[in-house]
């Protein structure tokens, strides 16, 4: 299952060969600087935003790879029933939001919560 994991300054989203074949695309990698807000989203559905790009679509099931939005592009794996983590990126970063569903998504919250910048902080 896909992981989001801090390396050096960046935020990488670690896909599985079979993922990565799923998602038609490699490893994520984004500058930790982007970070704008994290929350972890309950409904897998409602993780979803914009058009379907390049990627794997099942309804219902799956959905993996990019999603178009009219301001930038998401990047999502999504499996059906499963909390997802939703990270918003500033603009200038290669995607607008991440959307993963991840073994333990308040777990994964947790260890990037440092990063978010102290004036979004609650």
């Amino acid at each position: 299952m896909a992981r989001v994991v801090v390396e050096g300054t960046d935020i990488v989203v670690r896909l599985s060969w079979r993922e990565k074949a799923a998602a038609r695309h490699r490893d994520v990698r984004v500058p930790a600087s982007a970070l704008r807000r994290l929350y972890v989203e309950p409904d897998w559905w409602r993780a979803l935003r914009g058009g379907r790009g390049r990627g794997t679509w099942i309804p219902g099931r799956l959905c993996a790879g990019i999603r178009h939005l009219q301001e930038g592009q998401d990047f999502a794996w999504v499996r059906a029933g499963r909390p997802v983590l939703c990270v918003e990126l500033r603009r200038g970063a290669p995607f607008s939001r991440l959307a993963i569903s991840v073994p333990d998504a308040e777990e994964a919250m947790r260890a990037l919560l440092p990063l978010v910048p102290r004036d979004r902080l609650g």
